[in-house]
């Protein structure tokens, strides 16, 4: 029978899922992890996975600990790997240095771990208490599970939005709804997600950078969805510093050669019942080693998404203005004709962002 944990196994727990949070953004395709190791009632070593190919974050504390890492308690946020990989497996070293008891918080889906990284040791005598603070391992790493368990990357829409839920006046302007604070936060999101997407349209008329404008900020790769290619190659999303995609449904024609020689990758689309298909999209990402798309509109790539029931988590800026008809409302037209089959958003949480509110919410999950 499984021991219950003490709050203070619950509070070192916390303190490695603050480790994690220090490499979100910088790890795929593997999870951000955290560990710590603690021995006497101290902290002795810490430390998380930095990227991928480097040391995890169980090594990381390990070598921070050193010798007294003999008879600890090591506390990670996600089971210990049991597997050779890029990296040795960690339970060999957690075994090799001595360490008593572990705790860790999420299960690993991957089933080259799932459960393996326990077992060994617990054979090899090491006392083992699973899912401490089991929610908030899980929350952390929602993108690595959705894509280890589905093959498919996390989608998070994102919009800039009026109270009325518009994202543009009725002439196309949207400079700007929310506040300084708002955008801040949005630059924050972007450097933790592995990818952004956005349509043609938001690129021939914003032209924007989209970029990670934050002190040590990461920018994340830039795709843009443009089946019949009507952006120009020299749009600043095209801009070199990070990896760019084009989406579109020919990458055979003059046209994307002009972006290959940009050093823009094309990527052919798909259709699907007469329209493009963006599973396959998702698909793709993951194979390529990116887990979370950030898509930021517009209405139109918003729709699509959130009608192929494609959309994991919605994250609105919601700014104190009304617009009215004809603005442009941020989902498009779902043409949903009764309430009752409304779209489904649940886990809904709101915090004020200066003088606007940032709103989270999950999409309730539908077959996909």
């Amino acid at each position: 029978m499984t021991k219950k944990p003490s709050a203070r196994d619950q509070a070192l727990m916390a303190l490695a899922l603050g480790e994690a949070k220090k490499a979100l953004g910088r790890t795929h395709p593997n999870p951000a992890v955290g560990a710590v190791l603690v021995k006497g009632g101290k902290v002795v070593g810490r430390g998380f996975h930095a990227r991928a190919g480097e040391p995890h974050a169980e090594i990381v504390a390990l070598k921070a600990a050193g010798t007294r890492a003999k008879g600890a308690t090591l506390y990670s946020t996600l089971e210990p790997c049991n597997h050779y990989g890029r990296t040795p497996p960690c339970t060999e070293a957690i075994i090799a240095a001595g360490v008593a008891r572990v705790v860790y918080g999420s299960s690993d889906p991957n089933p080259l771990v799932d459960g393996k990284g326990r077992r060994r040791l617990v054979k090899a005598g090491l006392e083992v208490l699973p899912h401490v603070l089991r929610a908030q391992a899980d929350e952390l790493n929602r993108p690595f599970f959705k894509a280890i368990t589905t093959g498919r990357a996390y989608v998070t829409l994102k919009a800039g939005i009026t109270l009325d839920g518009k994202l543009a006046t009725g002439t196309g302007q949207s400079k700007w709804i929310t506040s300084p604070e708002a955008r801040k936060e949005a630059h924050r999101l972007r450097n933790r997600c592995d990818a952004i997407l956005v349509g043609s349209t938001t690129v021939r008329f914003d032209d924007p950078e989209l970029t990670t404008r934050l002190p040590q900020g990461r920018s994340p790769a830039r795709l843009v969805l443009d089946p019949d290619l009507v952006t120009d190659p020299a749009a600043k999303v095209y801009a070199p510093g990070v990896r760019r995609v084009v989406l579109a449904l020919g990458d055979r024609t003059s046209r994307a050669e002009a972006f290959r020689a940009r050093g823009v990758e094309v990527w052919r689309l798909e259709r699907r019942d007469g329209k493009v298909a963006l599973a396959p999209v998702l698909e793709r990402l993951v194979r390529e080693g990116l887990m979370h798309l950030l898509v930021e509109g517009g209405s139109l790539v918003h729709q699509s998404f959130l009608q192929e029931g494609l959309a994991d988590e919605v994250i609105l800026f919601v700014a104190p203005r009304l617009f009215g008809d004809p603005g442009r409302t941020w989902t498009g037209a779902l043409e949903v004709e009764e309430p009752a089959k409304a779209l489904q958003l649940e886990e809904l949480e709101a915090r004020p962002i200066g003088p606007d509110l940032m709103i989270t919410a999950r999409v309730r999950a539908t077959s996909r």
